[in-house]
C-alpha cells in the first residue's frame, strides 16, 4: 500500500505542475475571446488578415505572412479605437476593426518598457496624417501613406530608430503576384523600399502579447 506521505507529496507535485501549466497557457487561452481576453493598452500595434482580394493575397503571399494590415490603439472617452491607414488615415472602433478581419483574427504587439513612456508622442505623430490617402504604390514619400508606413514613420520621428526592417520589393516573393503588381504600377519596381506589416511585427522594440485565429 503506498505510503500516505508519498501520496500527499505526489498530489502536491501535480497541483504545482497544474498551476505552472495554467500560468503558461492562460494568456493564450484568454485571447481566444478578444472581448474578454485581450486587454488593450494605448499604443498597442494590432495586425490582421483583411478579406481576400487580389491585393491582400499579394501582400500576404509575397511576405509569407497572414498580416496584411495593421494599426495602433488609441483611446477617447473610455472607448478604444485603432488609428489606421486604410482609405484615408482614420480611427476605427476596436470592435469594428477586429470584426473586419477574416475570422475576427488579430495579433496584438506591445512596445517594450523602454519605449512605453513616449508612446503618446508616437500617436501624436501618426495623428498628423489623419485624412491622408492610402498609398497603393507603397512608397516612402508620405504624400500618401500605407498602414505599416504610418506607424513606422511616426515611431522614427520620435525615437530616431527604424521599427522593423525595410526591404525592397525584389526581396519579397513577388513573382507569383507579378500580374497584380503590373496592373497597379505598369512595371515591376523591384528596387522600391517598403516596410511590410510582418517586418513591422518583427521589430525588436515590440513583443507579441496576444494572437486570435491567426
Amino acid at each position: 500500500m503506498p505510503d500516505k506521505r508519498d501520496m500527499n507529496a505526489a498530489w502536491r507535485y501535480r497541483r504545482i505542475l497544474g498551476y505552472v501549466v495554467f500560468a503558461a497557457l492562460a494568456p493564450l487561452a484568454a485571447c481566444r475571446d478578444p472581448r474578454q481576453g485581450y486587454q488593450p493598452t494605448v499604443g498597442d500595434v494590432l495586425f490582421q488578415s483583411l478579406p481576400h482580394s487580389p491585393l491582400v493575397d499579394a501582400i500576404e503571399g509575397a511576405t509569407g505572412s497572414p498580416f496584411s494590415h495593421c494599426g495602433i490603439i488609441v483611446r477617447h472617452d473610455r472607448r478604444w479605437f485603432v488609428l489606421e491607414a486604410i482609405g484615408p488615415v482614420k480611427e476605427t472602433p476596436l470592435n469594428a476593426w477586429i470584426g473586419r478581419g477574416r475570422l475576427r483574427g488579430f495579433a496584438a504587439f506591445r512596445f517594450k518598457p523602454k519605449y512605453r513612456a513616449r508612446v503618446g508622442e508616437v500617436i501624436q505623430e501618426a495623428e498628423k496624417y489623419r485624412g491622408r490617402r492610402y498609398d497603393i504604390h507603397y512608397r516612402f514619400d508620405n504624400d500618401e501613406i500605407y498602414c505599416s508606413e504610418l506607424i513606422f514613420v511616426a515611431f522614427k520621428k520620435v525615437f530616431g530608430e527604424d521599427l522593423g526592417t525595410v526591404r525592397k520589393l525584389g526581396d519579397l516573393n513577388w513573382g507569383p503576384y507579378a500580374g497584380v503588381i503590373f496592373q497597379i504600377e505598369g512595371s515591376y519596381p523591384t528596387s522600391r523600399e517598403m516596410i511590410t506589416p510582418v517586418d513591422l511585427s518583427r521589430a525588436p522594440q515590440l513583443s507579441e502579447i496576444c494572437r486570435v485565429n491567426l
